[in-house]
């Protein structure tokens, strides 16, 4: 049997995805990315389970840091979320757009957020071209409860 590919790209492009701005740091390197590949994992412990390119440069950190945030988007934040999709050539600069803290594990939360939730890293799929990375909610931070912003709503087509 031969996978249909045009069938296969439209039907994956349907699962639902929010988008979120995971971040990364590193010493004094800060980093992030949008990201579409993301959901809770468990109740308990509390897991979310993250897709990340395996040639990005936040991959690595995430492997070596064993941590990562997880920043929600308001509906209305799409500018934002688009700043830190567009490939970079080189580490950092995109936080420099929005104002953020560092949460209790010292990774950036945005501060125009939903609010983040910073994971430590408990497990990891390598295959294909992403890495699947689990992580341990260690901390969360609410600034509003207010809609969240998703691939659909954008436009964009992310995967398929």
């Amino acid at each position: 049997m031969t996978l249909d590919l045009d069938a296969k790209k439209v039907l994956l492009r349907k699962i639902p995805h929010g988008l979120f701005i995971c971040g990364v740091r590193e010493g004094d390197d800060v980093n992030g990315f949008t990201a579409s590949w993301v959901t809770q994992g468990s109740f308990e412990p509390p897991l979310v389970v993250m897709a990340v390119k395996a040639d990005g440069s936040s991959h690595g950190i995430i492997q070596r840091t064993k941590k990562f945030s997880l920043n929600v988007l308001k509906s209305d934040q799409k500018e934002l979320a688009a700043i830190f999709f567009k490939p970079q050539k080189a580490l950092g600069g995109r936080f420099e757009t929005a104002p953020f803290k560092y949460g209790i594990l010292g990774l950036p939360i945005l501060e125009e957020s939903i609010g983040g939730v910073e994971c430590e890293l408990i497990g990891q799929v390598n295959h294909g071209d992403h890495s699947v990375f689990v992580g341990e909610v260690k901390s969360a931070c609410l600034h509003e409860d207010v809609e969240a912003l998703n691939l659909n709503s954008t436009g964009w087509s992310y995967g398929g």
